[in-house]
């Protein structure tokens, strides 16, 4: 098998994530449009790619004088495409449940307080949320929370909504979670409810990543 063969082979088995951001970064097209893009064709000045039947070229700038410079010309596209993008040299492509005994809890906690402050009436003797919930064991408290559910609960859901928009922007998009996809509908609904939890939970996916990077090297 001839260089050029092997290294067309090499990145559509092993890096077609970075065949996809070449055409992002270069092509301008969208992460979707970009999806399951092979490897077409290769010369010393450009790639040659195709996703969805559009054949696209990626530029090599200055050319390549021969194929063993592949590799380390690839690698450099790759990081470029990175740069270019705002994108993180990891791919968030998980959700993760809250975990640990503090975020479970924190999570419960909050659906909680969304379930029972949604309506003023769920805090009222005779409501389902007052009856089977636990209010009618702390109606002092019930009574507490009655007369601050005005304030209480826009200012949950203001708070929430800021760091669910928070980390969509600093943490999905770099981490190339496409927007309004399922995954991306998982972590915002998530961060929604329980608020700050997401983001420890990300960082710590983040970390393992990049450790498993660093080893495989």
């Amino acid at each position: 098998m001839s260089s050029k063969d092997f290294i067309i082979k090499h990145m559509n088995a092993d890096h077609q994530d970075s065949l996809e951001l070449y055409l992002q970064a270069y092509c301008g097209i969208s992460a979707k449009q970009a999806k399951a893009a092979q490897l077409e064709d290769i010369s010393t000045s450009n790639l040659i790619i195709t996703a969805h039947g559009t054949r696209y070229s990626v530029p090599i700038d200055p050319p390549m004088k021969d194929y063993s410079e592949a590799r380390g010309r690839v690698v450099a596209l790759h990081k470029d495409s990175l740069k270019r993008l705002g994108r993180s040299e990891v791919t968030l492509k998980e959700y993760q449940a809250p975990r640990g005994i503090q975020q479970i809890v924190i999570f419960g906690l909050c659906l909680f307080t969304y379930i029972s402050c949604f309506q003023r009436s769920n805090l009222l003797p005779g409501s389902a949320v007052y009856e089977y919930l636990g209010y009618k064991y702390v109606p002092d408290f019930a009574h507490f929370v009655y007369n601050i559910q005005p304030y209480l609960f826009p200012a949950v859901v203001a708070i929430h909504l800021f760091e669910s928009t928070l980390l969509a922007v600093t943490q999905l998009k770099p981490l190339g979670v496409p927007f309004l996809s399922g995954l991306w509908c998982k972590w915002v609904v998530s961060c929604f409810i329980e608020g700050f939890g997401a983001f420890q939970r990300i960082k710590q996916i983040v970390k393992e990543e990049k450790a498993k990077k660093v080893k495989s090297q």
